[in-house]
């Protein structure tokens, strides 16, 4: 084994076996991974990649160094929803040029985005070292970074693209290898992509990477006319921009392998001329709730931002690290199944696992079987069975439970009460003590249950100059 693999083993998708990972420079190891679309907060579904690769963020300071772990996550902001909804809200402005185009775009994306940064925060996970946004990259850049019509000029000059009917498409046949990721040969390429079998196309499969906008859409000059860019050619920019033409790790979900990532790799490799993109591919699981595809008509599509914050999923809301745990306890390639039961069970194990960690006045030091059972392609729950272990252990200052708060603490989890949000069970407190004056007993109760789940015991008495009914709290893990 390299000595620059770090005894770290990770699943590649790209050649579905598990081998060592040994980083292209051990003193800058790079991972990029596909970020939100910000027209609307994000759901449930895409919590899982940030949790994931969270955790393989950390992991990969933990052996390299944090100085030497380059991780970029990108956010969308191009899009034809936003950008018509830019065009609604300020298209006069833009038309007057008192607002560019990036400009009224941000204007649009800036409630939701700042919501996946706090939703995301509340999950436990780390700040990435660079976020780009698509509309930073469409343009030549002043800094001569990669962006997106230099890559389609390249492209076209290289005899991998070509213009037709106003649009530069990808021409998938100039690529002989195209769908070793999807392992999917041109015959079979169209079943599983939204592509449109139009006349101007050399091949069905043939994607954009550039389309005209009409005048009354919004746009960005380029060579080819004034238009905005396809989906497929954002990454491929952001990640060039930062990690190079080559780079260690690219991830994201299941859902993305086709057509999202195939056609990364066919722009990336045709315009730098090389033979891979990413030398490891990570993929995780899709996500259902409770036992259904989640979806907007069958009633079950959650937002982040409404599991954290109101009682729409089990008729209440759920702590960030609950929801961080949940998604961890199943292997990241393994399906999800999100449910009432499985969040409760992670709120179980997380409060035994806090009540003992709470035992060591310290952190101690980060056990080697923790990180030795997430170096096996991020296998969290071989890591849990440690913690579980390490509870079982703990007493009063010893190693154990020492070691069990450096566990939690390098995962992402809160080890300390000075983070507990105080506004947040002042509130609760008192729509209990509504509750009771209303003396609706069960109500009451279960805020009362609910919020010891979480640690928090209530205690009720009097104000002894007034005798009335008065409650306190108190954190027990």
């Amino acid at each position: 084994m390299s000595d620059a693999s770090k005894g770290l083993h990770l699943y590649n998708t790209l050649t579905r076996t598990k081998t060592d990972f040994v980083p292209i420079d051990a003193l800058n190891v790079r991972m990029y991974v596909c970020g939100p679309t910000v027209y609307d907060f994000a759901h449930i579904g895409n919590a899982r990649p940030v949790i994931v690769f969270d955790v393989l963020f950390r992991l990969l300071r933990h052996l390299y160094g944090q100085a030497h772990v380059t991780y970029v996550r990108n956010i969308t902001d191009v899009d034809d929803k936003i950008n018509a909804r830019a065009l609604r809200d300020f298209g006069s402005e833009i038309s007057t040029g008192k607002l560019s185009l990036n400009e009224a775009i941000r204007r649009v994306t800036e409630k939701t985005a700042d919501q996946f940064h706090r939703d995301v925060a509340t999950l436990g996970c780390l700040e990435p070292t660079v976020e780009p946004r698509a509309t930073e990259f469409v343009e030549p850049r002043a800094d001569g970074k990669a962006d997106m019509i230099t890559l389609i000029q390249n492209l076209i000059q290289r005899g991998h693209a070509y213009v037709a009917a106003g649009e530069v498409l990808f021409d998938t046949a100039s690529m002989p290898d195209y769908g070793q990721l999807s392992k999917r040969n041109l015959d079979e390429q169209q079943a599983g992509a939204r592509v449109a079998v139009d006349a101007h196309k050399k091949n069905p499969q043939d994607f954009v990477l550039w389309k005209l906008s009409s005048p009354e859409e919004p746009g960005w000059e380029s060579p080819w006319g004034r238009g905005r860019p396809g989906w497929h050619i954002e990454c491929s920019a952001m990640s060039a921009a930062y990690l190079g033409e080559v780079f260690d790790i690219h991830g994201g979900g299941l859902d993305l392998i086709f057509p999202h990532h195939e056609n990364e790799i066919a722009q990336s490799r045709c315009a730098h001329g090389t033979s891979v993109m990413a030398n490891v591919w990570m993929h995780n699981g899709f996500l259902q709730v409770e036992g259904q595809k989640m979806s907007k008509s069958l009633g079950n599509f959650y937002s982040i931002h409404e599991l954290l914050e109101t009682e729409t999923f089990g008729g209440r809301s759920w702590p960030g690290e609950v929801l961080r745990l949940a998604m961890l306890m199943t292997h990241y390639r393994e399906p999800i199944d999100f449910s009432v039961r499985k969040l409760e069970e992670a709120e179980n194990t997380l409060r035994k696992w806090k009540r003992a960690a709470d035992l060591a006045p310290a952190v101690g030091q980060l056990p080697a079987k923790v990180v030795e059972a997430l170096s096996d392609d991020l296998a969290t729950y071989a890591a849990f069975q440690v913690l579980t272990q390490l509870a079982g252990e703990a007493a009063d200052g010893n190693e154990a439970a020492a070691a069990l708060k450096a566990s939690l603490l390098f995962l992402g989890f809160d080890v300390g009460s000075e983070h507990v949000d105080g506004d947040k069970i002042a509130k609760a407190i008192a729509n209990r003590l509504a509750l009771i004056a209303a003396k609706n007993w069960a109500e009451a109760d279960r805020i009362r249950d609910d919020l010891l789940a979480q640690g928090v015991q209530l205690k009720d008495g009097k104000d002894p100059a007034t005798g009335a009914r008065i409650t306190t709290w108190e954190v027990k893990r």
